[in-house]
């Protein structure tokens, strides 16, 4: 989904949110279920649970706490767990890191089918949970009064809910956001708080745009490639992905229809907006990012991940916007979400929240979103002393979270991506090949229907 998420999935929006500039959205791993001839991990083994009396004093429980952060995003791991260390004497947390979160889930896999687990992973996985490979977490949140449920971002705790009980507690967040050249919206007389809707910034865009010969020198927005951005336009139109019972694809509606061929319009026809697409791994990415920092664009959309890469002396950012008639918009915000493992051992999974809960604390929360981009994930966190001094010198960096407080939720496969694979190709037929946004949608709900008809 987000692009930050992504080198952490793609997710996010889409597959779900779906972590990024580097993001995706999920956090957990796809990878079958465990078998007994998966191997065991490459960790060492869980120290032994059950704090011991010696000498009148009970030692501390230690647990191990894998994940797949590295960079930037290591050292503040490294750094929070060091603190929550230093803090209480109950509890001693031993990072364990992977290469990224599809490793984490790759190496879960095979210590879920030897037997000898972590307390904790930052990794999620719906089908283990409903297999009981992960523990429901509602008893230990009941348990701790302070917690505080209600003040978690609503979608980011939805998100770690499987079949009504909560199995996941979600680190951070991320959702793609817009961002905008300052010169270029005050050379052109335009309000940022102005463009609350989309028809608003696009009459913005064509305003700013230059054109040149029948060419366009400068282009008024660029959204970003792929189904992400036109996705969550659609879904603050009022769409959906699915029928409310599940069993039919809702893409060829008109929320649909006239907000992908809104995008197509202005990207062909009136070429106020353009997208890069193609190239190795990120580059489209990056060039679109180029584009509004070397002054050939007026804004962008990209991830809540991307302010570590942006000169906001230059730019500022603002949240998604709505549609006439229609309300604020509901882009997606997707969690990037923890668990405790079934086989871990009472103590160890009491020991495990309150690892969790310490991350997940006002202060902490804060802390991470200031220091990495992503969001954070109480709404609580914008009252943090410290975030609100530092919001006050970087009021971008509050957006995400306020963004997220009203966003949807990751749309959750249960073709096991196939339906999100059909919105990729009618994107790109909309996005690159100028195709009606109708015929490529029609295509789409087609392909994506028989696949769903298969699971029946």
């Amino acid at each position: 989904m987000s692009k930050k998420t992504n080198t952490a999935v793609s997710s996010i929006l889409l597959s779900s949110f779906l972590i990024l500039s580097a993001c995706g959205s999920n956090g957990g791993a796809d990878a079958s279920s465990p078998s007994p001839d998966a191997g065991s991990p490459s960790a060492s083994p869980s120290p032994t649970a059950s704090p011991v009396e010696s000498q009148g004093t009970k030692t501390p429980v230690t647990i191990e706490f894998w994940y797949g952060l590295g960079g930037k995003l290591g050292e503040n791991m490294q750094q929070l767990i060091e603190k929550f260390n230093a803090s209480q004497q109950e509890v001693i947390v031993k990072p364990v890191v992977q290469a990224d979160y599809s490793e984490t889930g790759k190496k879960l896999q095979a210590a879920i089918a030897s037997g000898n687990v972590p307390a904790a992973v930052l990794s999620s996985n719906v089908d283990w949970a409903r297999k009981g490979y992960y523990a429901p977490l509602d008893e230990l949140i009941a348990a701790q009064p302070d917690f505080n449920a209600g003040d978690v971002v609503p979608t980011f705790l939805e998100q770690g809910k499987v079949d009504g009980k909560q199995f996941f507690l979600p680190m951070y967040g991320t959702t793609q956001v817009m961002y905008y050249s300052k010169e270029a919206l005050e050379k052109n007389e335009i309000k940022a708080e102005d463009l609350t809707t989309w028809e608003a910034l696009g009459a913005a865009a064509a305003k700013m745009a230059v054109k040149s010969g029948g060419k366009t020198t400068f282009y008024g927005w660029e959204p970003m490639w792929g189904a992400d951005n036109m996705i969550d336009a659609t879904l603050s139109r009022g769409g959906s992905i699915l029928s409310e019972d599940g069993k039919t694809v809702t893409i060829d509606t008109p929320e649909w229809i006239d907000t992908w061929d809104q995008f197509r319009k202005w990207i062909h026809e009136d070429q106020t907006m353009r997208i890069h697409s193609g190239g190795q791994g990120w580059e489209y990415w990056y060039k679109t990012i180029d584009d509004v920092m070397k002054g050939q664009a007026a804004g962008y959309t990209g991830s809540s991940g991307d302010q570590g890469d942006l000169d906001f002396t230059k730019l500022a950012a603002m949240e998604q916007p709505g549609w006439e008639g229609v309300g604020s918009g509901k882009p997606v915000a997707s969690a990037i979400q923890a668990g405790i493992p079934a086989k871990a051992s009472p103590e160890q999974q009491q020991a495990a929240f309150k690892w969790f809960s310490f991350f997940m604390s006002p202060e902490n929360t804060a802390f991470w979103s200031m220091n990495t981009g992503y969001i954070a994930v109480r709404q609580s966190a914008l009252d943090d002393p410290a975030f609100v001094a530092y919001t006050e010198s970087h009021p971008q960096s509050a957006i995400p979270l306020k963004q997220a407080s009203h966003a949807s939720q990751p749309f959750q496969d249960p073709t096991g991506g196939k339906i999100n694979d059909a919105l990729k190709i009618a994107a790109d037929k909309v996005q690159i090949g100028n195709v009606p946004a109708a015929k490529a949608l029609k295509e789409a709900k087609e392909t994506a229907q028989r696949e769903l008809d298969k699971m029946k």
